[in-house]
């Protein structure tokens, strides 16, 4: 089936027929067609800056299968790995794989394609960003269905790592057959779906795999368009061209939830503003204004329709370090006195570049502009640089975003490691806060083995930054779906927009 508007016009009034003469909707939905607002930049989910593009996952779940598999509501279940642990001392950790499973050009995956897997993202010239995880293991090794590794450096989120960013398993004869290239251009998993055809910056179509372990998804065919402009994808939707469509302005989704579906759940993904420690940011007066004149709850209120928690650490509710006792308020008085006391006021504001996105999540650029609005009353004049979320990663990578970057972060394993962790430690490639105190704080907890004193001093940890405001949360998000009629979706806390999880309705 060739893809183009024309098709999608002529399958959308096939719908609307179908319903004059009393017919289900769903019949004619022989494509689901989704239109998704990022683009997808690597088959790769290992290795670059793409694999921990949190909103890139649901893609790459569609295609491949993590070691373990993560369910709606977060929680581990059995996937390509049915059980794994540590040995009593924790030298060594066992894993073992599920039988029985092809990979998309019908070899049999088997535990050396996990084996392989472990240790290919070990190594630093591999190219994964979260190497530092996957290097703590060594000496991967195959033992009938069952793999074994010995722990170099003790990691209590080693298994939490395998059903999140990078944690994919790929196919060793395959990948070495036809290399880095040949994967790009062909890729395979085991996962739900296949790839039939890919245009870059445009679509992607996937075909339901018949042999997928987990069951045959309902729909055949999928194919998700590339829509990065908010209006489009609301457009995409409202007009038939596609039938599911998420991250759209709150108002349009409440517009047009009773018309279509709606389904706006609370996802792990959080929304803040890292502050490089550069330029004026070196000045805690400047940081703890710049938080301290935010008012959360009426953005949240009046730019988000109300959809959206006020969060004042880097942790969710549902995150294990959460601190409720751990509050910074809204203060622009505060905020004018501390500036005040360095030199600043509305007569002579203090200086800063802030950089955001536009329409990659819901209101993230009118958010920065109401924040630099209320930044003005108290004496801090912000400028606005827009870029895509690739150029985001590039930046934050290289330790050179603005002194200040409006970002969404994803953790949907909910631990402290994977939010405070990897933004606020100098050393990962994910923070730009450079700070010895934090990283003297956060270094010993990596390899806690005492779960109640690893999750207090990840919250001290918390509470220490809430205090010197090195960085600025501002919300966990609920994720706006919309969806027609003929289809059932299922939302996952994530984030992810999982294709295999919808059904006809």
């Amino acid at each position: 089936m060739n893809f183009s508007r024309r098709s999608l016009l002529q399958l959308s009034a096939a719908t609307t027929a179908l319903a004059a003469f009393g017919l289900p909707a769903s019949a004619a939905i022989d494509e689901l067609v989704i239109a998704y607002n990022v683009n997808l930049p690597s088959w790769d989910p290992t290795v670059g800056p793409s694999a921990v593009n949190p909103t890139i996952q649901g893609l790459y779940q569609s295609v491949f299968d993590q070691f373990i598999l993560q369910q709606p509501d977060l929680s581990p279940a059995p996937g390509l790995l049915t059980e794994w642990g540590w040995s009593e001392d924790r030298k060594q950790v066992w894993m073992t794989v599920r039988e029985g499973v092809t990979w998309h050009d019908g070899s049999p995956f088997t535990a050396e394609d996990v084996a392989w897997s472990l240790a290919r993202v070990a190594k630093p010239e591999t190219g994964s960003p979260i190497q530092f995880v996957w290097g703590t293991l060594a000496n991967h090794r195959v033992e009938g269905n069952k793999v074994i590794a010995d722990v170099m450096q003790f990691d209590p989120t080693i298994f939490k790592w395998m059903y999140f960013l990078t944690g994919y398993v790929l196919p060793k004869a395959y990948y070495e057959k036809v290399g880095a290239e040949g994967f790009e251009a062909a890729p395979i998993g085991t996962g739900p779906y296949m790839v039939e055809k890919f245009e870059r910056n445009a679509f992607v179509r996937l075909k339901a795999n018949p042999n997928y372990w987990g069951g045959k998804p309902d729909f055949d065919t999928v194919t998700i368009k590339f829509v990065t402009d908010a209006a489009a994808r609301v457009a995409e939707v409202e007009s038939g061209n596609a039938h599911v469509t998420l991250e759209v302005p709150y108002e349009e989704f409440d517009r047009l939830k009773a018309s279509l579906g709606g389904i706006a759940a609370p996802v792990s993904d959080i929304g803040m503003i890292f502050l490089n420690d550069i330029e004026v940011m070196t000045d805690p007066n400047v940081r703890k204004a710049a938080a301290l004149a935010i008012d959360k709850q009426t953005i949240i209120d009046r730019l988000l329709s109300g959809y959206g928690v006020a969060i004042d650490t880097l942790q969710t509710p549902a995150y294990a370090a959460y601190d409720a006792e751990i509050k910074v308020g809204y203060d622009p008085a505060k905020a004018a006195e501390l500036l005040a006391a360095s030199g600043y006021g509305p007569d002579n504001p203090v200086k800063f570049k802030i950089q955001t996105t536009k329409g990659f999540k819901p209101k993230d650029y009118e958010m920065v502009q109401a924040i630099v609005g209320l930044w003005r009353k108290v004496g801090i004049e912000a400028e606005i640089e827009v870029y895509e979320i690739a150029k985001h990663y590039e930046l934050r990578a290289a330790d050179q975003l603005a002194p200040a970057a409006f970002y969404n972060w994803g953790n949907s394993v909910g631990d402290p490691t994977t939010s405070t962790g990897f933004a606020m430690f100098g050393p990962s490639p994910h923070s730009v806060w450079d700070g010895e105190d934090l990283i003297g704080m956060i270094g010993p907890l990596w390899g806690e083995a005492d779960e109640a004193k690893r999750i207090e001093g990840w919250k001290a940890v918390d509470r220490h930054i809430a205090e010197n405001a090195l960085v600025i949360p501002l919300l966990q998000y609920v994720q706006p779906i919309l969806h027609a009629p003929g289809v059932s979706v299922t939302p996952h806390a994530s984030g992810a927009l999982l294709p295999h999880l919808m059904k006809r309705a």
